[in-house]
């Protein structure tokens, strides 16, 4: 038997792009058949708590030969299915196995536990006597191990529990705690080899032709070894009902769209399914979307509150339960440490051993400069959407909290702007959206200075403002209302005198510490537009920019001109294309009724999504232009599902339908249908306390739309 590898670790160099993923609650499964995990082959995994690497290898062996990696695919983002087949090999007899004679069908989903079943075929006409080996590793890693961060020392890998049933791998943290992986199987296998962290597991199985022969594996996150069969393989079966009546719950809950091009719905249903797995339970705390898989899966305050903004048109509950469980966290105290401020919105919340042992400020982590706009953006959307009083109410409070935060804490030198300058020494060196490390970078390709006063960022501010104004009127509270709406006069004013840039009809990206603009050519000007910051002029100019090959790809637009020195298509933040980047300055083109650059630049990401698994866009993807047949290029390490990518697609259908609700009414304002599609149908749309459905037609080149059904006093209003 040969000996287990000592290394199981992964460095995030190495890890390519995921082909399956599947979360439930705050666990997550990545699958990379081809092999990509620390020398890995068709059938390793890693299973994850959402702060801890639990299980990083899962291999299967037939004869000690990796199996050959066929196909894959998810079903409704939550069922897993991978087909693997046999290389050549000799049995101990002699007698030669032809290659794809044998038959594996691995399918996974994760209902508390992963649940994995194991089906082998025979196709030879000869019975078949081997070995089917499983390697098991955990090495307990943090998740911010995992991403590179390298640890003075690390707690214990305990001696591993064995017992006819299975294996339980343990490990006790420098934070005291011990933290386990139960791996149990039914049938019981022949033998289990374990050691600290590692496992060898075989099964000698006797395969007769053209008979299927099934193993269950079960694997437990800080739970014992299940010796009850029942708890295996029947519960495998009992899991898979359980999640497919969730998910079909979950979309009886929400918008239902259908066009006539089947792409375009494939890409709507795997959107919808994958903000039911990336919205998570946190017991006592509330639901909150979780920002992405496999790096983000944990609540982040600026990615959530933007998916639930993209997300309005799908269901509101998603930005209620977003609002509730950030309100529950907001800043209460000045902590230099976590970043913290009275009012502030949460950045990032982690629950891990280097979390617990202060390593890392994230118990939660406060370092985001517009977090706290989103929520008081986000409220002002919803409760225009829902007119729910009840919650306006609940937040009222967090509501005030938030602009006395920008106007005591977010100024930091009272100019009447809102700046950062990171205060933690384990803290992030910027903290706008592109918050890598040079996310922030002048033409010369020089970090900055700080304090930092991002373009975007007062742009949000100007927004925020007016929502919260607009709040305040309707709770009653005129006088704060009116100062409000003045200071975002007076600060309309300063932008423009500050932050516009008139030999390129564009914006600066940011002013530095000495208030010195940063005049770097960068997408985050883009998301003025949305804000109604910049007047009618300005804005088809901004547009105008962004839409030069310089910046538009043919695919997207990048986060950063191809004419700046700092340029790199391959890069996090200084040359690639995000979609969640996109479907904001999508928005602000329909608030300026640039109708034809908002269907190039939707037709351009639409056309992307064919090159992606599932149509779904990953977090971002790199911004190479254009060439003839060929897709765009993919970034290694991004991050799949992600939270902000996949709410994208419903911001892009609202921005193109030109759909606004407000004052229990429906407003649609020279619809544009999905790019593909002739017909598109929405079904169950919640405004206020109504349900709809509407039908979009494209006849002659125009767009019509029609009432199909409405429960409720909602208006409609049909603007050609």
């Amino acid at each position: 038997m040969a000996e287990l590898p000592l290394d199981l670790r992964v460095a995030p160099a190495e890890v390519e792009p995921v082909t399956e993923v599947l979360k439930e609650g705050n666990i997550f499964l990545v699958s990379l058949p081809t092999g990509e995990i620390a020398g890995g082959n068709p059938g390793s995994l890693g299973l994850f708590h959402s702060d801890t690497r639990y299980l990083d290898r899962f291999e299967l062996f037939l004869q000690e030969r990796k199996p050959v990696f066929l196909s894959s695919a998810i079903r409704d983002s939550h069922f897993a299915q991978i087909e693997l087949t046999n290389p050549e090999f000799t049995l101990p007899s002699g007698q030669v196995v032809p290659l794809q004679s044998v038959h594996l069908r691995l399918l996974r989903l994760i209902k508390d536990a992963l649940f994995q079943r194991l089906r082998l075929i025979n196709f030879n006409s000869f019975p078949l006597s081997l070995s089917l080996d499983i390697l098991l590793g955990a090495d307990f890693r943090d998740i911010f191990e995992v991403r590179g961060t390298r640890r003075p020392r690390r707690g214990e890998i305990l001696p591993p529990e064995v017992t006819r049933w299975g294996v339980k791998l343990a490990y006790r943290g420098l934070d005291g705690q011990v933290r386990t992986t139960a791996v149990s199987l039914d049938p019981p296998p022949a033998t289990i080899r374990a050691e600290p962290g590692r496992a060898l597991i075989r099964y000698n199985l006797t395969l007769p032709p053209h008979k299927k022969v099934y193993l269950h594996f079960r694997v437990d996150l800080d739970k014992e070894i299940a010796e009850d069969p029942a708890l295996i393989s029947t519960g495998f079966s009992a899991a898979t009902i359980m999640l497919a009546g969730r998910y079909h719950q979950w979309e009886r809950e929400c918008t239902q769209f259908h066009t006539d091009n089947t792409s375009l719905n494939n890409m709507l249903q795997t959107a919808l399914t994958d903000l039911a797995a990336l919205q998570t339970d946190y017991p006592g705390e509330g639901r909150i979307l979780d920002a992405g898989i496999p790096w983000y899966a944990a609540p982040f305050g600026r990615d959530s509150l933007i998916t639930s903004w993209q997300t309005l048109i799908v269901n509101p509950d998603i930005a209620r339960n977003t609002l509730r469980f950030l309100a529950r966290y907001q800043g209460r105290r000045e902590d230099k440490w976590r970043e913290e401020a009275p009012g502030k919105i949460l950045h990032e919340l982690r629950r891990g051993e280097m979390t617990r042992c202060r390593e890392v400020p994230h118990s939660p982590y406060y370092g985001s400069i517009d977090a706290t706009l989103w929520f008081v953006i986000l409220l002002g959307a919803l409760y225009r959407w829902t007119l729910d009083k009840d919650l306006l109410r609940d937040m009222a409070e967090p509501l005030r909290r938030c602009i006395r935060w920008c106007l005591w804490y977010g100024d930091l030198d009272n100019d009447g702007y809102l700046e950062y300058l990171r205060t933690s020494p384990a803290g992030l060196t910027n903290q706008g959206w592109k918050d890598s490390w040079d996310g922030v970078i002048d033409p010369e390709g020089r970090v900055p200075a700080g304090p930092i006063a991002l373009v975007e960022v007062q742009a949000y501010y100007y927004l925020a403002l007016q929502e919260a104004a607009y709040l305040l009127q309707v709770l009653g509270e005129g006088m704060v209302a009116a100062s409000l709406l003045r200071r975002a006069h007076r600060l309309r004013e300063r932008f423009i005198r500050d932050f516009w840039r008139e030999d390129e009809g564009y914006l600066i990206f940011a002013l530095d510490g000495s208030k010195r603009p940063i005049t770097t050519l960068v997408s985050n000007g883009g998301h003025c537009l949305f804000t109604g910051i910049l007047s009618e002029e300005q804005a088809q100019r901004v547009v105008r920019r962004l839409l030069a090959e310089d910046f538009y790809s043919g695919w997207g637009i990048r986060t950063m001109s191809k004419r700046e020195k700092p340029y790199n298509p391959m890069s996090y933040h200084n040359g690639s294309v995000w979609p969640h980047d996109n479907a904001i300055i999508a928005a602000g083109m329909r608030r300026y009724q640039c109708l034809a650059e908002l269907y190039r630049l939707a037709s351009g990401l639409f056309e992307a999504s064919a090159f992606f698994s599932y149509n779904r866009w990953p977090e971002l993807f790199c911004g190479f232009t254009r060439r003839g047949l060929t897709g765009p290029v993919r970034y290694p390490i991004a991050c799949d599902p992600q939270a902000w990518a996949v709410g994208s697609i419903f911001s892009f259908l609202q921005s193109l339908l030109g759909l606004d609700c407000r004052d229990n009414t429906i407003y649609i304002n020279r619809p544009l249908l999905l790019p593909g599609a002739k017909r598109l149908e929405m079904r169950n749309l919640a405004v206020a306390q109504s349900r709809i459905d509407l039908v979009f037609e494209e006849r002659e080149g125009q767009v019509f739309c029609h009432v199909l059904r409405k429960e409720g006093n909602i208006k409609v209003i049909i603007e050609a």
